[in-house]
């Protein structure tokens, strides 16, 4: 058995005890719920916003549609890359998913 069937297994007893017990596995829920989904996905988005605030020229990068691209220059909002080709695009910061050197050493 596990520690919730336990819990619901228990004889309701009077008084304030009884109104604890029937609250405990709600919390224990919302408590499991913030520790596997919330808080690993509060930090994975502070993770990308350090990410894309430390990029600068020179660096290879991949945005979120998938383009490969060379960063050019830099600006508050927005980020000029170079495709293949000479191309040159303009994106927005939030746009910019991984730097493709990370992508490379996954592979191996």
């Amino acid at each position: 058995m596990n520690l919730l069937n336990v819990i619901l297994m228990m004889p309701q007893g009077e008084g304030e005890s009884s109104g604890l017990m029937s609250f405990l596995p709600l919390v224990l829920v919302v408590l499991v719920f913030y520790l596997f989904f919330i808080r690993p996905q509060m930090k994975k988005s502070k993770d990308q916003k350090k990410y894309r605030e430390a990029l600068k020229k020179g660096e290879k990068v991949i945005t979120i549609g998938g383009i490969h691209g060379k960063i050019l220059e830099v600006s508050e909002t927005t980020i000029t890359i170079e495709t293949l080709g000479q191309g040159r695009l303009v994106v927005e910061k939030s746009a910019i998913a991984m730097d493709s050197t990370s992508q490379l050493s996954d592979k191996k």
